[in-house]
């Protein structure tokens, strides 16, 4: 009876190779062993045969992109949103990568936009298996509104409630038929360390609306868990995108990491929740911020 590490022998209970090995295998060509790494990663988190809704996906540098552009290369199909006709160039973008994508023009504040949009959507790619909220925030043509809260008018706070959470709950309500149809539909909500952990002088509304996104996040993961569909958030911290500014990108330098974060380190978090081996995981918002939450001190030494 041969014995576990003998010459020759195979670890047979755990699936592992013994000390006996080929010297000709892939261990011995890196590119080989490389390409066999990828391989299992795409594996891991395989969208073949899904569909992929994500919104706020007009900034070739943002977070919505990023996302978009990885689950594409994970298999799945793509349909990106976006309020202006750069869609087309970042449709242009992912197109030139193998990825089956179609872009969406429409204020997804509307809901008949948003209903209208999702129409679309369905007609092009088909039905959706995973919906990504990511847009809000800034959008082109429109002024970031950062007041306190004293001197918010009730046109500014709408304003800023619309664009992060009502924006959000239009394209849910209008994927919602579709991403229940079948066990296994992913929604994904997009928010921000800002509002469900911390906040700022200057950003109330901006803050109830995100914080507001992970508490429908919650509701969501209870009433469609016995469905199969999950519900999760992913908090971004300081993350360098075309939007942020000099301070914001100083700011991230103070993180335990020591630099801002990058959308492609969100695209990361989004697709791990997207997978299809993330079935247990729901109810839960996954932080992406160089540990800057759990630090008291965050200024230059």
């Amino acid at each position: 009876m041969g014995q576990v590490g003998k010459p020759g022998c195979e670890d047979t209970r755990a699936g592992l190779p013994g000390p006996s090995r080929n010297p000709a295998g892939p261990e011995a060509d890196p590119v080989r062993l490389e390409l066999m790494l990828l391989d299992q990663t795409k594996r891991f988190a395989d969208l073949s045969g899904k569909c992929a809704l994500v919104t706020g996906c007009g900034g070739a540098d943002g977070i919505g992109f990023a996302s978009a552009r990885l689950l594409g290369r994970q298999g799945a199909k793509v349909a990106i949103t976006s309020t202006t006709d750069r869609i087309h160039e970042r449709v242009e973008d992912l197109v030139s990568e193998g990825i089956d994508a179609s872009g969406h023009i429409g204020d997804l504040t509307d809901s008949s936009v948003a209903d209208r949009l999702f129409s679309e959507v369905v007609a092009s790619q088909g039905q959706i298996q995973i919906l990504v909220n990511n847009a809000g925030m800034t959008q082109v043509g429109q002024d970031d509104v950062g007041q306190r809260f004293a001197d918010l008018s009730e046109d500014d706070w709408r304003f800023g409630i619309e664009q992060n959470l009502q924006l959000a709950v239009n394209v849910t309500r209008a994927a919602l038929p579709s991403l229940t149809r079948s066990p296994g539909g992913r929604i994904i909500f997009v928010t921000s360390v800002t509002g469900p952990i911390v906040s700022a002088a200057g950003n109330p509304a901006y803050s109830a609306s995100k914080a507001g996104l992970d508490g429908l996040m919650r509701a969501l993961a209870i009433e469609l868990g016995p469905g199969g569909t999950t519900v999760n958030s992913v908090n971004p911290g300081w993350i360098r995108t075309g939007s942020s500014t000099a301070e914001e990108h100083r700011a991230g330098g103070h993180t335990p990491v020591g630099r801002p974060g990058t959308p492609d380190e969100v695209a990361a978090a989004v697709l791990m929740l997207a997978a299809p081996e993330a079935s247990y995981i729901t109810g839960q918002t996954l932080i992406v911020d160089g540990g800057n939450v759990i630090q008291e001190h965050k200024g230059p030494e």
